[in-house]
């Protein structure tokens, strides 16, 4: 049974506020990744502490604080968006379910994974900083930055 809207709200807000979207049906998250030329952030959210204290925040600071960026970012709620879950996580192709999570892939295909036990009880500075070193290594980068 999934967790109540009235209980996650919040916790999907903050995300969101950072542009980063919802999806939160399986024809949302293949739309997104089949249909986005270059890198696609996707966030398995979580009403753990570990995504509340560090995740979240890390998140939002490495956006904040990074020029280099993926081309989209979405987000599934882990025990809410079940059937979307799902599905994003078949993108993780050699990794078990964790949540919170976060994969990107690059013209559909996986190139960078932070699993839970990656995630868990770091500083969201660390986790920011951690995001920002993927961002400038798979992230696409306009011809207009490169010239």
């Amino acid at each position: 049974m999934p967790y109540p809207e009235i209980m996650i709200h919040g916790m999907r807000q903050e995300l969101a506020q950072l542009g980063i979207e919802e999806t939160k049906t399986p024809e949302s998250v293949k739309e997104a990744v089949e249909n986005t030329d270059g890198t696609v952030m996707v966030v398995v959210n979580s009403v753990c502490g570990c995504a509340a204290g560090g995740v979240r925040p890390g998140i939002a600071m490495a956006l904040q604080n990074s020029e280099a960026k993926p081309d989209k970012a979405i987000t599934v709620f882990a025990g809410a968006d079940i059937d979307a879950t799902d599905v994003a996580r078949d993108y993780f192709t050699g990794y078990q379910p964790s949540s919170p999570s976060i994969g990107f892939l690059k013209n559909g295909e996986l190139v960078k994974m932070f699993e839970r036990r990656d995630l868990e009880g770091r500083h969201p500075m660390m986790i920011a900083q951690a995001l920002i070193d993927t961002f400038n290594e798979v992230c696409t980068k306009s011809e207009a930055a490169n010239n």
